[in-house]
């Protein structure tokens, strides 16, 4: 019997790297990193610099490392094991008979909300979302609610990072701004785009949580903005309330005169 094909070295390494940060609940410096792959600092930083650069791994201001977002939405991709896309299916194609318009389902990955389900409408002039597409966060209805549930100063940075791009006159292209509209969306439990990431498209988003109350993905409507309407809003909310009950969040004041 042929020997097993040895693994190559690099990859082996990465794979230590991620294991290790996986075992610990907060990031881990590369002290602590390095002492647990047996890998040496500068071996260890050279592949946590790669993978930071990749989505894989995030750094934070003190140097330490945690799982990056990419891999939320790699996860989202396994549909037969995944456990969000899935659940989705059915409240994305309930929304979507109830309001006759498109739904989306989107996860943060960096600076930027990935298309990894949709359930979409037979009419002939539609809003459709490619899965795999990618936008960026300031741009998209839940994509402000995730940046303002993370509070100003993750807002600022991530102004500082982007430079916030305008894609259309609307884009919220300046941080002032960003900042107020996103702690509205918090406030109230939805947000929208005012066809502020494409002319003639409007969207209403929610946030979707998991069994720890923490924000795992976006739940959305598209439609063209002549179309979108005020009284979608609690249906929408609805959606995103059932979903993250699906994931093991209760809120129990949702649930009040119920």
């Amino acid at each position: 019997m042929a020997n097993p094909t040895p693994p190559i070295q690099v990859i082996e390494r990465m794979g230590r790297l991620l294991d290790a940060i996986a075992r610990y609940d907060e990031p881990a410096s590369l002290k602590v990193l390095s002492a647990d792959t047996g890998l040496h600092p500068s071996t260890a930083f050279r592949i946590l610099a790669s993978l930071t650069g990749l989505g894989y791994v995030e750094r934070n201001a003190a140097g330490q490392y945690g799982l990056g977002a990419k891999l939320l939405y790699l996860g989202g991709r396994v549909s037969a094991r995944g456990d969000l896309r899935p659940q989705a299916k059915e409240v994305m194609e309930w929304l979507r008979n109830e309001l006759g318009e498109s739904i989306n389902l989107t996860v943060r990955q960096g600076d930027e909300v990935v298309y990894i389900e949709r359930a979409t409408t037979t009419r002939v002039i539609r809003v459709e979302q490619v899965i795999g597409g990618h936008a960026p966060l300031h741009v998209t209805a839940v994509g402000k609610l995730m940046l303002g549930e993370l509070g100003e100063q993750a807002c600022r940075d991530y102004a500082r990072r982007t430079g916030l791009p305008a894609y259309t006159v609307n884009t919220r292209a300046n941080v002032e701004a960003l900042l107020q509209d996103a702690d509205t969306s918090v406030r109230r439990g939805y947000a929208l785009d005012d066809e502020e990431a494409e002319p003639g498209v409007g969207c209403i988003g929610v946030l979707v949580r998991d069994s720890n109350g923490g924000v795992v993905a976006g739940l959305s409507v598209s439609a063209p903005i002549e179309r979108r309407r005020d009284a979608w809003i609690p249906l929408v909310l609805e959606a995103g309330r059932r979903l993250s009950e699906r994931l093991g969040y209760y809120q129990a004041d949702a649930h009040q005169g119920e």
